[in-house]
């Protein structure tokens, strides 16, 4: 049974950083694709980013593009999102996500294509 467990959320002003973490365990991390999702209170959840299993290929959602990068450590089975920049509008819960394709060429954006899934972690965004 694969676990994630994201950590990193909080309250933070309008302009400020933080950086998520999602430390996964139970199959082989390093062949598998990761994303990060979030949910705002009465919204659907929306994809944010998604890194491929080495790390070479990357994408990211329009509204994050270049204040967002996600990466990955595949000696400490941890995804990172770091954060920066962030607005208001960023406020939600981000769940981090595990592909269900091994060695999948290009990371997935669809939830759907996501088996495995955290628990979620507040980001708020003051203004």
């Amino acid at each position: 049974q694969v676990q994630l467990v994201e950590s990193g959320g909080g309250l933070v002003q309008a302009g400020g950083s933080l950086r998520l973490s999602c430390a996964a365990s139970g199959r082989a991390f390093s062949i598998y694709a990761m994303g990060w999702f979030r949910q705002a209170p009465g919204k659907e959840r929306e994809f944010v980013a998604a890194i491929s299993w080495s790390g070479a290929r990357t994408y990211y959602a329009d509204s994050v593009k270049g204040r967002f990068t996600i990466s990955r450590d595949n000696a400490k089975n941890t995804v990172y999102l770091q954060m920066n920049s962030l607005k208001p509008e960023d406020t939600a819960v981000y769940y981090c996500a595990a592909d269900n394709v091994r060695y999948r060429y290009y990371p997935a954006q669809a939830h759907g294509e996501y088996d495995y899934w955290g628990q979620g972690t507040q980001v708020t965004v003051s203004s």
